[in-house]
C-alpha cells in the first residue's frame, strides 16, 4: 500500500482533481460542505487520506490522531454515509492513475484499510456526540488591531465551553462559511467566559481577511472543541516560553494561567517568555507583557527582533537568544510559532543542551491538513 501511494502522491494535482471532480459528479449534495473557494489546498483531504490509509498498519501508533479526525469531522456535519461516499471516489482515483499496479489484490487491501479507518473515526465522533456538540457558538465582542496585520477577537463563548490553556480550537466566522481554522485562545479561562483569538493577517488569506477585516462586534462565530496538549504546563515546573508572531496566543494563556496560580496560592512556576517578530512594532502585546514583568517577580519578558539592526534588545532569532540564556537549561520549554521557528528553535535548544523530552511543541499540521479543506497555516507566526 504504501510503493502504490507514492505511485499516486508522485502524479501531481490531476489526482486529487479527478477525485474531487468524481466525488462531486456522483454525490453533488456534499460539495456544499466545502468551502467555495478551495484553489490550491483541493489536494489536502486527499492526500491526507492516502498517507494516513497507507499507515493502517501503525493504528496503534496513530490511533488516537485518526479518532482526534473522527471527533473533528461533526463540525462539517459528517455522517457514517458520507464516509461511504469519499471511500468510494477515492478507490476509483487510485484504480484510474495505478493502472496496472491496481490489482484485485492492491483493491482489497486499500477497500479493507480504508473501512478500518473511518470505523475508528465513526465510532469516534459518536462517542464525542455523547460528550460535546460539535460546535460552540460565541459572539464577537470586540475586534482590536494591535498591529499593522495582527488582530485581537474577543469572543463570549457559552460556559460548557472549556479548555486548557495551551489548547487550540477550529473557529469559523460568518464572512467565510465552511472554512475552518486552528486559533488558540490567549487567555485561561475566565468567568464571563471570554476567550481572545489572536488572528494574523496574511496577504491573500482568506481565513485571515474575513477574521481581521471582515468580523466585527455582534458577529456570532462558531468554535470546535479545544484539542491539543503539548502546550498545556503540568506541574509546578518553570517555563521557558518561546513564541514566534501570532505563536505567542497559547502560550500567553499559559503565562495567564501561571498568573492565576500564583495570585489564588502564593506560588507557582518561574516563567521566562521569549517573544520574536521581524520588527519591533510587530511586537503586538509587548507593553502588556512588560507592565506585567515589572510588577511580577516571577516573570520576565524578552522582546526579540530580528530585522531591525536598530533594536535596542536582542537581536536575531528568537530561538538563538532562548537557547543562549541562562534560564533555557533545567525548564520546561514550550514552543509555539511557524513551522520554520519551531524547528530553528527546537535546534537551538537541543545544541544548548536542553534535554528533548524538555521540550514540547504542537504540531497541528495533520489535524489542519485533514479536517478542514483550507490549509492556511494554523500559526504564521516569524522567527
Amino acid at each position: 500500500m504504501k510503493r502504490t501511494w507514492s505511485i499516486a502522491a508522485a502524479l501531481g494535482d490531476d489526482v486529487p482533481l479527478y477525485f474531487y471532480s468524481h466525488l462531486f459528479a456522483h454525490h453533488p449534495e456534499l460539495r456544499e460542505m466545502f468551502p467555495v473557494a478551495m484553489g490550491a489546498q483541493r489536494d489536502k483531504l486527499f492526500a491526507a487520506l492516502g498517507h494516513i490509509i497507507s499507515h493502517v498498519d501503525r493504528i496503534d501508533d496513530v490511533g488516537e490522531f485518526v479518532r482526534q479526525l473522527g471527533r473533528d469531522h461533526r463540525r462539517f456535519s459528517v455522517i457514517p454515509e458520507h464516509y461511504s461516499m469519499v471511500g468510494s471516489s477515492f478507490l476509483a482515483t487510485l484504480q484510474r492513475y495505478l493502472g496496472a499496479e491496481w490489482t484485485d489484490a492492491v483493491a482489497r487491501d486499500w477497500a479493507d484499510a480504508y473501512g478500518t479507518i473511518a470505523k475508528v473515526m465513526v465510532i469516534a465522533a459518536e462517542d464525542a456526540s455523547d460528550e460535546t456538540p460539535p460546535w460552540w457558538e460565541g459572539e464577537v465582542t470586540a475586534v482590536d488591531r494591535r498591529s499593522l496585520d495582527v488582530a485581537v477577537l474577543t469572543v463570549r463563548l457559552p460556559q460548557d465551553f472549556t479548555y486548557v490553556p495551551g489548547q487550540s480550537a477550529a473557529v469559523e466566522v460568518p464572512a467565510l462559511p465552511r472554512t475552518w481554522r486552528y486559533l488558540s485562545p490567549a487567555n485561561a479561562p475566565r468567568p464571563d467566559g471570554t476567550v481572545e483569538f489572536h488572528v494574523q493577517l496574511v496577504p491573500g488569506g482568506l481565513f485571515s481577511t474575513a477574521a481581521v477585516r471582515k468580523t466585527s462586534p455582534g458577529d456570532v462565530i462558531r468554535v470546535g472543541a479545544p484539542v491539543g496538549e503539548q502546550l498545556t504546563a503540568d506541574g509546578g515546573r518553570d517555563l521557558l516560553l518561546v513564541a514566534g508572531g501570532t505563536g505567542l496566543a497559547p502560550l500567553s494563556a499559559v503565562l495567564d494561567g501561571v498568573a492565576d496560580r500564583w495570585r489564588r496560592d502564593g506560588s507557582g512556576p518561574r516563567v521566562d517568555l521569549f517573544h520574536g517578530a521581524r520588527v519591533p512594532w510587530n511586537l503586538y502585546d509587548e507593553a502588556r507583557l512588560r507592565d506585567l514583568a515589572t510588577r511580577e517577580p516571577w516573570f520576565s519578558f524578552h522582546p526579540v527582533v530580528s530585522d531591525d539592526t536598530t533594536f535596542p534588545g536582542y537581536r536575531g532569532w528568537v530561538g538563538t537568544a532562548a537557547a543562549a540564556h541562562p534560564s533555557s537549561t533545567g525548564r520546561l520549554a514550550l514552543v509555539c510559532g511557524s513551522g520554520a521557528m519551531v524547528s530553528h528553535t527546537v535546534a537551538e535548544l537541543l545544541s544548548a543542551g536542553v534535554p528533548r523530552d524538555d521540550i514540547r511543541y504542537e504540531d497541528y499540521t495533520g489535524i489542519e491538513d485533514n479536517s478542514s479543506p483550507t490549509g492556511e497555516e494554523q500559526l504564521e507566526g516569524t522567527r
